[in-house]
């Protein structure tokens, strides 16, 4: 009597790969939930260039080809916009949370080097400080109120300098009160600072700093930098 074969395992379905349209409709649904009015923006835009485009090719005895030229021309626009916006609103999904300074340094290029938990804590009151390392030098981003963090800001400054008394060191304070930086701008106020080291001198200091780290107070509880994380692929704008 011929054996019975064993029935062959099911073979599991492949995942089928997202497209960039998929991606493009992601970005836009997230931010249509926290910007209603991205999409009549998007269509205003759209609507607007187009007819410029129109009314230029009129003028000038070429109507068709002014559309040609027109509707990738809005439809770029409209994507503009959309990209913008949906950053705004990647932001907005994490500001005000412990840990958003890192979770906007981690869009910034090659060459940086972020600390994933703070380098300073007021255990009292629970500001901290964040610390990036990149050829301008070391970067200390404070969150919290401004009329309490400047002291603890300052405090890790000295402490900084004592370390590198030869290392640029930066100051800035997240928040939206006045002198401070607001977190939608954080990014862009870090890449401005002006290179002051090289590669490999910036590639040192954040070895030398992360060697050298003294005892840290303990992490607030309920505080975990790794969770919070803006939509990348949204601040992107595809």
């Amino acid at each position: 009597m011929a054996a019975k074969k064993s029935p062959s395992p099911a073979k599991t379905p492949k995942a089928r790969k997202r497209r960039w349209y998929n991606q493009l409709w992601d970005v836009y649904g997230m931010t249509r939930r926290h910007d209603p009015a991205v999409t009549w923006w998007m269509l205003l835009a759209f609507v607007g260039v187009v007819a410029v485009a129109a009314v230029l090719g009129y003028v000038f005895g070429a109507i068709w080809y002014g559309l040609v030229l027109g509707v990738p021309t809005a439809t770029l626009v409209a994507l503009t916009i959309m990209g913008r916006r949906a950053e705004k609103a990647a932001y907005g999904q994490i500001e005000g949370q412990p840990g958003a300074s890192v979770a906007a340094l981690g869009t910034l290029r090659r060459g940086w080097t972020i600390e994933k938990e703070p380098v300073a804590v007021d255990p009292r009151t629970q500001d901290l400080v964040f610390r990036a390392v990149g050829r301008p030098g070391v970067v200390l981003i404070s969150e919290g109120p401004a009329a309490r963090v400047g002291r603890l800001l300052e405090n890790e400054r000295k402490r900084t300098t004592r370390l590198l008394p030869n290392v640029p060191v930066h100051l800035i304070q997240l928040g939206n009160e006045e002198g401070q930086t607001p977190l939608l701008k954080l990014t862009r106020t870090v890449q401005r600072q002006k290179g002051k080291l090289t590669a490999a001198e910036s590639a040192e200091v954040a070895k030398r700093l992360k060697a050298l780290g003294t005892a840290r107070p303990p992490i607030p509880k309920g505080i975990d930098p790794t969770r919070a994380r803006p939509d990348r692929k949204g601040m992107r704008g595809r």
